[in-house]
């Protein structure tokens, strides 16, 4: 046996106005906001705001320029290998997870372990534009699933293999 609804919900379901929701006056906030407002004007003691960063430190850096000159391709021989490499502001890099591919993958563990040594020696990589990623696919230097790669110039690959090679 169904019971009828509650009188206040049948007249709003049958009403030809939308119900509308409000806060009730026992719900809204009389009192102190909820947020302090000296901390969101401020910074932490001691430091201007003018010098804190405009990016927060976690954040992955921005992708290379989507320029023609930045997805040039060219094939360049590294310790006897082919490997994919763009020439971006000058520098020449190479595609990392092809080089840990060929040179480092029996040494370490995992490309996740080539990035902890990475931070450690303190090189950062260039993160690839969707451009490159997609023409890094299309040469088989990644995996037809990977869609995002990352840059290291023969300098620091060589830093990053002698870590490898001697650690």
């Amino acid at each position: 046996m169904a019971h009828a609804p509650p009188m206040s919900v049948a007249a709003a379901v049958n009403s030809s106005t939308p119900a509308t929701l409000s806060p009730s006056p026992s719900i809204t906030p009389s009192g102190p906001s909820l947020f302090r407002s000296e901390l969101l004007s401020s910074a932490s003691p001691g430091i201007p705001i003018g010098s804190l960063p405009h990016k927060p430190v976690y954040s992955t850096p921005s992708p290379v320029e989507n320029t023609p000159q930045n997805n040039e391709c060219k094939m360049v021989e590294v310790r006897g290998a082919k490997l994919a490499s763009f020439t971006v502001s000058g520098n020449e890099l190479i595609c990392l997870p092809q080089a840990f591919d060929l040179f480092l993958k029996h040494l370490v563990g995992g490309l996740h372990t080539v990035y902890t040594k990475l931070k450690r020696l303190e090189i950062t990589p260039v993160v690839c534009n969707v451009e490159q990623v997609r023409i890094l696919r299309g040469l088989g230097a990644i995996q037809p699933g990977v869609n995002r790669c990352k840059l290291i110039s023969r300098k620091d690959f060589e830093v990053l293999y002698n870590d490898c090679t001697n650690a």
